[in-house]
């Protein structure tokens, strides 16, 4: 039977080799002390009245801040540093995922914007297309008005038709407007002729028809909307064929193809002065809240053009006619054609709408090319009959 020695039963006073260990002592007084792990030893009790060795490799603590940072005198409640955005430390990205850029300190330097160029003035519309489309309507314009008069008053009553179905239809899409379609495209045309035929007197009695007629086919209709729907109809009676009467009329004279010549010619000549001259020096609007585009000095301009043009008219292409006469008609050109103008914006613009139609690249409908045209007829056949004569 082996021996086994006795071992104190854990409890009581006594300690273990464990106990033993962990206190850093040993059961036994005359025993030395047993080496410890490092790391694991408590430290020991020591006496503040003896005085205690320094180790020179070990840093020594300093003072509390407070006596070296500031006077005594005025002492400052400890503030926790705050942490800065660049001081906060980053968990490293996972394995096999893209490094992450570090965000720019506050402080460092931005680079600077690259300078713009300067932006260009811009006519709003594709100036190939409207150049284009321009050249188009003047060849058909001159062949007709210089080969068959009777042609050239249908080219008339063609555009007359036309701009009376796009004004009726933005007319009803923007405001609900049924202004009557059939009889307005059927007395425009019958004026324009009349106008042709049996000068004034027929243009008169043809636009009284007309409204006459505008009346009768609304009442076909329900009554409501009655009222605006006529008055409509014989504001676009009045606006779009009566007034090219008078173009009409301006070819019934022996030089009436030069006389309907000179009127074109005042009329695009005018225009083109006061968008060259505007978009070159404008500065200063004419009528903002009209047609924000246009400046007093694209009007000073539509008046200067307009006067040279028209006193070359007078003098080479008018029978009997002089320069200065030309002055005064370029002058008048000059305003009725952007009171024209102006007239037609102030109707795009109670509709919401930049153009009257789509159907002319660059210019956008027939309407948008006799906005112009249409006061101007009047004003150059009552000069033309009051400084040469009507025959």
């Amino acid at each position: 039977m082996p021996i086994v020695p006795e071992v104190p039963a854990h409890g009581g006073n006594q300690e273990d080799d464990r106990g033993a260990a962990y206190t850093g002592g040993s059961p036994f007084r005359d025993e030395p002390p047993r080496p410890q792990p490092y790391g694991l030893a408590r430290p020991q009790p020591q006496d503040p009245a003896q005085p205690q060795p320094q180790d020179p490799a070990r840093p020594q603590p300093r003072a509390h801040p407070q006596s070296y940072d500031m006077p005594q005198s005025h002492p400052r409640p400890y503030e926790a540093p705050q942490p800065r955005p660049y001081d906060t430390p980053r968990t490293p990205p996972a394995h096999g995922s893209a490094p992450q850029n570090p965000e720019p300190m506050p402080d460092a330097p931005q680079p600077a914007p690259a300078p713009q160029a300067p932006q260009k003035k811009s006519a709003g519309r594709d100036l190939g297309a409207a150049i284009g489309v321009g050249l188009g309507l003047g060849v058909v314009i001159i062949a007709s008005l210089f080969v068959v008069k009777a042609v050239f008053v249908g080219v008339i009553a063609v555009a007359v038709v036309v701009g009376l179905w796009e004004l009726t239809s933005r007319l009803q899409e923007r405001k609900d407007i049924k202004a009557p379609l059939v009889p307005l495209a059927v007395g425009g045309a019958a004026m324009v002729v009349a106008g042709y035929v049996r000068d004034a007197e027929g243009a008169w009695v043809a636009m009284a028809l007309t409204a006459l007629a505008v009346l009768v086919w609304r009442m076909t209709q329900p009554p409501e909307g009655y009222l605006k729907d006529v008055t409509a109809g014989v504001f676009a009676a009045f606006y779009v064929p009566f007034l090219a009467t008078f173009v009409a009329m301006l070819l019934t004279a022996s030089d009436g193809p030069y006389r309907v010549l000179t009127f074109l010619i005042l009329t695009v000549v005018s225009d083109t002065g006061a968008y060259a001259v505007g978009w070159r020096f404008g500065r200063h609007k004419l009528a903002p809240r009209i047609s924000p585009g246009k400046t007093r000095e694209g009007l000073v301009g539509a008046v200067a053009f307009a006067m040279a043009a028209g006193a070359l008219c007078m003098q080479f292409l008018i029978d009997d006619g002089a320069w200065w006469q030309g002055l005064f008609l370029g002058l008048a050109v000059a305003a009725s054609a952007t009171l024209g103008d102006l007239g037609e914006s102030m109707i795009k613009r109670d509709l919401g709408i930049k153009d009257m139609g789509t159907l002319l690249p660059g210019h956008g409908g027939i309407m948008d090319r006799l906005d112009s045209l249409l006061p101007t007829a009047p004003v150059v056949w009552l000069l033309m009959v009051l400084f040469v004569g009507s025959s």
